[in-house]
């Protein structure tokens, strides 16, 4: 369950960070750059923890049979 609710997250975070990060882009000044890439990066951790969480879960299927 961990898993899919921090992929869920992942794919959130990773789309608001690049819709923001196109915005960014476009004045490189604003605050929303730097917004941008928090959220990718948050987005990122996201998606390694559940990649993590399915990794962990197919070892238990496997040891279980």
């Amino acid at each position: 369950m961990q898993g899919m609710v921090a992929r869920a997250v992942g794919i959130v975070a990773l789309a608001f960070g690049f819709v923001l990060g196109i915005d960014g882009l476009d004045d490189p000044a604003s605050p929303w750059l730097h917004t941008a890439l928090g959220l990718l990066a948050t987005g990122m951790l996201a998606q390694g923890y559940a990649l993590y969480c399915s990794i962990k879960r197919m070892q238990q299927l496997n040891s279980q049979s």
